[in-house]
C-alpha cells in the first residue's frame, strides 16, 4: 500500500460535524479506489457500491422514496445499519439519479459517512446532471507527488530532508538524483508500484500501455459524435510530445483539423482529468483572470506517460543534463504536475504569465498565488541564467518576491532588478516544487522584515 497524503484530508473530513457525502475527482487510475478501500478500515462496516456493474447500478435505477432506497442498500448487501458505516459508491457518473439522491443522505441519514467517486464526472457535470449544490464536498486526486515517491521507495531519511526547511546542503545530490527518478517513472500509482519491486523502468512499460489503452477505450464517453471519437483519437496520438509547450488549437499535431474542433476535444480530455490547458494571465495583481484569447499551455496528467509516449526514456536514462532534453519542457511539465499537488481541490489551477505588450516575449513559466500575492516562479534548465522576464514581472509587480526553481541547492538572496527594484529571490532545486506553498510562507516574512516598500 502505497502512503497518500490525501488521507490526511479524509481524515479532517471524517472528523468533521457538519460532514456532507464527499465526492472525490480524479482520471482513471490515479488510486481513488485503493484509497478508499484502505480508509474503510477506519470504520465498523464498509459497503462498496460499484456503478459498473449493473447489480448495484440497478439499486439507483428503482423509483423509491430515499428511506426505502437506503434500506435496499443495506439487505442486498446483507448488512445491517451501524453507526459507523462507511458507503462508498464507485463510477457513479453511471447513474445520474445517485449523483442527485447524495443530497439525501445529507439531509436526512447524515449519520451515515458517504464517499463517491468517478474517472469521468467531469463529463457528468457538464451534461447537466444535476450535482446537489451545497450538499456536497469535493475533492480532487492526482498522481504522486514526489515526496509521495520518496514514501513509496521507503527513502525516508531523504522524505524528511525534503519537507525539512531549509532544506539541507548535505541532501541535494541524493534528492536531485531521487527526482530523476520520479520525472522518469511518473507519479501513477501502479507505475511506481512495479519500480519499487524491481527498480527496472523496463518492467513498467506495459503498465503505461495499458494505462494508455484504458484512457482511448474511454473516447466515446468523452466524445459527443463519432467525428470527435476520431478526432480525440488523433488528439491523443500527438499529445505526449506537446507537453509543457504553449500550443495552437488549429492543425494541432500536423492534423487537418480546425481551431474549434480541436478545442471542443482538448476540452473534453480536460474534464476526464487527462491534461490542464492553461492560459496566461498578464496582470500583477489579484484576482488571477486567464486570457482564453491567447495560446495556453499544455500539460498532461503524468511525466512518466509523456516520457514513454515522447520516446526519451532512454535519453533522460543516459543524459548528464536533464535540463537540456525537449528544451527544459519536460522540467516544465513535472514541475507543473507538482505543483498542482499542492492543493486538492478542483478549484487550483496552474496559471502562468506573459506581458501584455506589442513586441514584447517576456514570459513567466508560472505564478504562484499565496496570501493574495502573486509571486513568480522561473523554471530555469541549468543551474545559471538570465532573468530578464522575471526582472520585468518584478518592476511592474507591488510585490517583491520571487521563485526560480534550478538545478542547485537552497539560496535565498536579496538583490535587485536591472532598474533597481529590490527584491528577495528565493532559488529553490526543482524537487522541491511541491513544497513552494510551504517555503513561500517563511519567504513573505523575511521579505516583510528585510526588504523596504518602494514609494
Amino acid at each position: 500500500m502505497i502512503n497518500r497524503t490525501v488521507t490526511t484530508k479524509l481524515i479532517e473530513w471524517e472528523k468533521k460535524d457538519n460532514r456532507k457525502p464527499l465526492i472525490i475527482r480524479g482520471a482513471r487510475q490515479v488510486g481513488k479506489t485503493t484509497i478508499i478501500n484502505n480508509f474503510s478500515k477506519n470504520f465498523d462496516q464498509y459497503i462498496y457500491l460499484n456503478l459498473e456493474l449493473l447489480e448495484d447500478k440497478e439499486i439507483f435505477d428503482a423509483p423509491l422514496p430515499f428511506d426505502d432506497l437506503l434500506m435496499s442498500i443495506f439487505l442486498i448487501k446483507n448488512k445491517q445499519r451501524q453507526r459507523q458505516t462507511l458507503i462508498f459508491i464507485d463510477e457513479i457518473q453511471n447513474n445520474p439519479r445517485a449523483i442527485q439522491l447524495l443530497r439525501y443522505f445529507y439531509e436526512k441519514s447524515p449519520d451515515i459517512f458517504v464517499i463517491a467517486a468517478g474517472s469521468l464526472l467531469e463529463a457528468a457535470i457538464s451534461k447537466n446532471i444535476n450535482f446537489p449544490v451545497g450538499r456536497v464536498e469535493y475533492l480532487v486526486m492526482r498522481p504522486l507527488s514526489f515526496a509521495e515517491f520518496l514514501s513509496a521507495l521507503d527513502e525516508n531519511e531523504a522524505l524528511h530532508a525534503l519537507e525539512t526547511f531549509p532544506c539541507p546542503y548535505s541532501a541535494h545530490l541524493a534528492l536531485r538524483k531521487l527526482f530523476v527518478k520520479y520525472l522518469l517513472v511518473g507519479g501513477m500509482p501502479e507505475a511506481v508500484f512495479e519500480y519499487c519491486k524491481n527498480q527496472d523502468i523496463t518492467q513498467i512499460n506495459p503498465v503505461y500501455e495499458s494505462l494508455i489503452v484504458s484512457y482511448k477505450d474511454d473516447v466515446e464517453k468523452y466524445a459527443g459524435n463519432a467525428t470527435q471519437i476520431h478526432l480525440i483519437r488523433n488528439i491523443m496520438d500527438s499529445i505526449f510530445v506537446q507537453a509543457g509547450m504553449r500550443i495552437k488549437f488549429e492543425g494541432f499535431g500536423n492534423s487537418p483539423y480546425r481551431s474549434r474542433d480541436v478545442g471542443e476535444a482538448l476540452r473534453s480530455l480536460e474534464k476526464a482529468l487527462l491534461l490542464h490547458l492553461v492560459y496566461p494571465f498578464t496582470g500583477h495583481i489579484p484576482p488571477i483572470l486567464p486570457d482564453r484569447k491567447k495560446a495556453p499551455k499544455l500539460f498532461f496528467l503524468d511525466s512518466g506517460l509523456v516520457n514513454y509516449f515522447s520516446g526519451i526514456q532512454s535519453e533522460i536514462l543516459l543524459s548528464q543534463d536533464i535540463s537540456s532534453l525537449y528544451k527544459g519542457r519536460i522540467l516544465e511539465q513535472v514541475i507543473g504536475q507538482e505543483i498542482l499537488t499542492v492543493s486538492f481541490s478542483p478549484l487550483w489551477h496552474l496559471n502562468f504569465w506573459i506581458r501584455d505588450k506589442k513586441q514584447s516575449n517576456a514570459e513567466m513559466d508560472f505564478i504562484f498565488l499565496h496570501q493574495n500575492k502573486i509571486i513568480p516562479i522561473e523554471v530555469k534548465s541549468g543551474a545559471m541564467g538570465r532573468l530578464r522576464s522575471l526582472f520585468q514581472f518584478i518592476d511592474e509587480s507591488p510585490y517583491a518576491l520571487a521563485i526560480r526553481l534550478y538545478d542547485g541547492p537552497v539560496q535565498i538572496e536579496k538583490t535587485k532588478t536591472i532598474k533597481g527594484k529590490e527584491y528577495l529571490l528565493c532559488n529553490l532545486p526543482w524537487y522541491l516544487a511541491g513544497q513552494i506553498d510551504k517555503y513561500c510562507e517563511r519567504l513573505v516574512y523575511i521579505m516583510k522584515t528585510t526588504i523596504k516598500p518602494r514609494r
